[in-house]
């Protein structure tokens, strides 16, 4: 069966099921979660519920790319139906761990991945031919087999056990992996820091950085995490949930037990992959608002599985000027310390939703301490994927997006008081909506951009682009786009966009 780039089959692994009982319910489900949608897109300030209709990832999948599912008259019947292998395959590891499906014992991750493993194998087999007899016609189509993988929350950590394990130096047919709200770095409890290993009840101390070390081989002298070679970062996306107060398991218990700058259950600092590409969305870690059941969640997964386009963005400070007062305590030789919060939102053009968000207001906005900015080291604000047939207009030539920036205003401290002279919460040294569209000449990209304070929704400007090579060879360009608010406080600085060909 011939499979065409990027329409890979995708493998969806669900998250952690604490009780017998969740985990028979989660057997229960065909589709175990994949399937959920949600009406509820957030609560206003008057506790009232906004309506939108998010039919689901796996309904979407269905019905905007053509992807059907394995079952059939009841059964498990691989691909049938499928189109050039557009199929998704549920990978029911929990069903082994059912007191009415399996041994009502609770397996441990290496065996969920070892089953995983099986499975990508059993799907080379069923799509392209066994091994055992093959044509040269099969065996080319096994040669060239490729699958995506779509994790939540544990299940990311089930897909990095099969890369960084099991199949640690072996050539897997895995193209790109995409993780919603997996905890990389682990699970943290406020008070207590991360799990502990020996707390084992129903394997919870598969959150546990010590055991984590030990199924994702990973030494100590590198983070947890790491993908440690196995697999390419630039292949690997995490989707960072920010909405902790949406998070409604076990009645606000996770709330309380994780706390702000989270999903409700994973820190934010834990939910990525070093390296790897990523976007926030304020979305809690599973429920009604959650990061599955979204349409901010969807729109990344199918832009990072089947886009054209890598973008990402960097802001280099070159001057932050001080207010007045806090400047003459400068002159006057005392000393001031300060940090920055950097916000980005970024969207694309036409639609409702963001791709990427963060704020202050929010709580997951960028912290950029000041040695970062004496340093002029950029700080990355997004990682977006972008795709030419989502264009509004598809007789336009380029593909326009946005980003929401700004850079808020710190306390200033000053020999070790706070300096609140002046002072008013929410002041920014930096804001502004910067609207952009790439396109293409000759083969070549071009950036146009423009400012709303000066021409809202216009891009007239054309970006000064270079040539970006790593090790001797061409990958990719940068775009340089200089950005300047002339105030006291204010700031001085550059927009990078650095685009990647993408496929």
């Amino acid at each position: 069966m011939p499979i065409e780039a990027p329409f890979y089959p995708i493998v969806y692994i669900r998250g952690y099921a604490m009780s017998m009982s969740e985990i028979e319910d989660t057997v229960a489900d065909p589709y175990m979660g994949f399937n959920l949608g949600s009406t509820k897109i957030r609560q206003r300030w008057d506790k009232k519920i906004v309506k939108y209709f998010f039919e689901s990832p796996l309904i979407r999948l269905m019905k905007e790319h053509g992807y059907v599912d394995i079952y059939d008259d009841g059964d498990e019947r691989s691909a049938v139906g499928a189109k050039d292998g557009k199929s998704i395959w549920i990978f029911r590891y929990y069903e082994e761990s059912s007191g009415d499906l399996g041994t009502g014992k609770v397996q441990d991750i290496e065996f969920f991945a070892r089953r995983l493993g099986e499975l990508v194998e059993r799907m080379r087999d069923e799509l392209c031919g066994p091994a055992l007899g093959a044509t040269d016609e099969i065996r080319k189509a096994r040669k060239a087999f490729k699958i995506h993988l779509v994790a939540h929350s544990m299940g990311g950590l089930i897909a990095r056990c099969y890369l960084q394990n099991i199949a640690a130096g072996k050539e897997t047919p895995v193209d790109r992996v995409f993780t919603y709200g997996t905890p990389h770095g682990g699970i943290d409890l406020r008070g207590l820091g991360n799990i502990p290993s020996f707390v084992k009840f129903n394997e919870i101390d598969t959150f546990s950085e010590e055991r984590m070390r030990g199924y994702l081989k990973i030494p100590k002298a590198k983070p947890v995490t790491s993908l440690n070679g196995a697999f390419d970062e630039s292949r690997f996306f995490c989707l960072v949930g920010t909405d902790y107060k949406d998070y409604d398991a076990a009645k606000g218990l996770a709330q309380r037990a994780v706390g702000p700058m989270s999903d409700g259950l994973v820190m934010i600092k834990n939910a990525a992959v070093d390296g790897a590409p990523r976007a926030f969305v304020h979305r809690a870690h599973s429920g009604h608002y959650g990061i599955v059941n979204s349409e901010e969640g969807y729109q990344n997964l199918k832009r990072f599985l089947f886009g054209n386009v890598r973008v990402e963005a960097l802001l280099e400070i070159a001057e932050l000027s001080l207010p007045p007062d806090v400047q003459k305590q400068v002159d006057a030789g005392k000393k001031v310390k300060a940090s920055y919060h950097a916000e980005v939102v970024a969207r694309v053009r036409g639609k409702r939703w963001a791709l990427h968000r963060r704020t202050v207001d929010e709580e997951s906005a960028i912290f950029i301490p000041f040695e970062k900015v004496t340093a002029q080291d950029p700080v990355h604000l997004a990682s977006a994927f972008l795709m030419r047939s989502e264009r509004v207009d598809p007789s336009a030539q380029g593909l326009g997006f946005s980003f929401d920036l700004g850079v808020v205003v710190p306390e200033y401290e000053i020999d070790g008081a706070l300096f609140l002279k002046q002072h008013f919460e929410g002041g920014y040294l930096y804001r502004e909506k910067i609207n952009l569209e790439i396109f293409w000449e000759n083969g070549e990209p071009k950036l146009r951009y423009g400012f709303d304070s000066k021409q809202p929704n216009q891009t007239s400007r054309s970006a000064e682009v270079t040539k970006i090579e790593e090790n001797g060879g061409f990958v990719g360009y940068e775009f340089r786009i200089p950005v300047a608010q002339n105030t006291r406080p204010g700031m001085k600085g550059t927009l990078i966009l650095r685009s990647f060909g993408w496929g």
